[in-house]
């Protein structure tokens, strides 16, 4: 995919609130680290108050993962939760804008020999991630270490869409967006033996997937790591991040490559994934992404897992 090219068409008036908007964002971002962590745990509380149907799929997510806590455990787990994903928010807008100078510093890397070895070998690497919130200031530090490829989904207002790919590319100039759904681009990437950030942990539907358990519950599990693992005659090499408590910034760990995978099966391959998926967000399950249905799809036969939304009044 080609780098993004600013256009005259981005100066049209429709879009002027959005620049403002980028403006203002990254004027508050130039203030310092621990003070930002403040403001964003002062707007995620703003979104626990405000944003109800996001607030039901959270709370919704906790009491099917975690019954064996009481209803106050998990009401302080969510309003963390909700800490974090504000947080998130300015930790997008330091990814995209802080120089990289200030940003390295708050990186604690570990495991990066993994990547190195397997570029040095000429072997493709699915980076396996997950969707923690810290995911998009994560893979900037981690960039500027080493060239990671990503898949990539265009955003349908263009200026942001500009905004964000400008943003994330900045920290590697050799690194390529990639399509979500350009899989033999992807394919190409690995044989070539790059690494890419992949995560496989929410529920993209029925198509493509096996039900296996996570956190004791069928969950629909793509079994695209395997195919592309097997086609791209690539390593299957884990990666988890996490904000520290300390404010001193962030642990990136990449941790060595699954052995022996792939395995004997699809659906093998899948509980492998779900049960270290699960081990790493029982770690720091406030910084995981719990907003999204991860249980969405259900089998044959079993009803919904989450409330009805509402539907929209027709307009006369």
């Amino acid at each position: 995919m080609d780098r993004p090219r600013f256009s005259r068409a981005f100066m049209n008036p429709r879009y002027w609130p959005l620049w403002l908007g980028f403006g203002l964002l990254w004027l508050v971002v130039q203030l310092p680290y621990r003070l930002l962590l403040l403001l964003g745990r002062g707007l995620g509380e703003l979104m626990y108050r405000f944003a109800r149907s996001r607030r039901h799929i959270a709370r919704r997510n906790l009491q099917l993962c975690f019954p064996e806590m009481n209803e106050n455990e998990r009401e302080r787990l969510l309003r963390a939760n909700f800490a974090s994903t504000g947080i998130a928010f300015f930790e997008m807008a330091m990814s995209w804008w802080w120089p990289k100078s200030r940003l390295q510093r708050l990186a604690h890397i570990e495991g990066l020999e993994h990547l190195q070895q397997a570029q040095a070998e000429g072997q493709g690497v699915i980076l396996m991630a997950l969707h923690f919130t810290t995911l998009e200031i994560g893979a900037a530090l981690l960039s500027q270490r080493h060239t990671i490829d990503g898949m990539y989904r265009e955003h349908k207002n263009p200026v942001f869409d500009f905004v964000q790919r400008r943003g994330r590319e900045r920290h590697n100039l050799d690194a390529s967006a990639i399509e979500r759904e350009d899989v033999r681009a992807m394919l190409k990437v690995l044989r070539a033996g790059r690494a890419i950030w992949y995560a496989p942990d929410q529920d993209y539907g029925r198509k493509q997937s096996l039900f296996v358990p996570w956190f004791g519950i069928n969950a629909a599990t793509v079994t695209a790591t395997t195919k592309f693992a097997r086609l791209g005659r690539a390593r299957v090499v884990p990666y988890t991040q996490e904000r520290l408590a300390d404010g001193s910034g962030y642990r990136l760990v990449i941790h060595p490559p699954l052995a022996d995978f792939p395995g004997e099966s699809e659906e093998a391959d899948c509980r492998r994934i779900n049960d270290w998926v699960e081990d790493a967000v029982r770690q720091h399950p406030e910084q995981y992404l719990w907003a999204h249905r991860r249980f969405k799809t259900r089998p044959e036969g079993e009803p919904s897992l989450y409330r009805k939304r509402p539907k929209k009044p027709v307009s006369l």
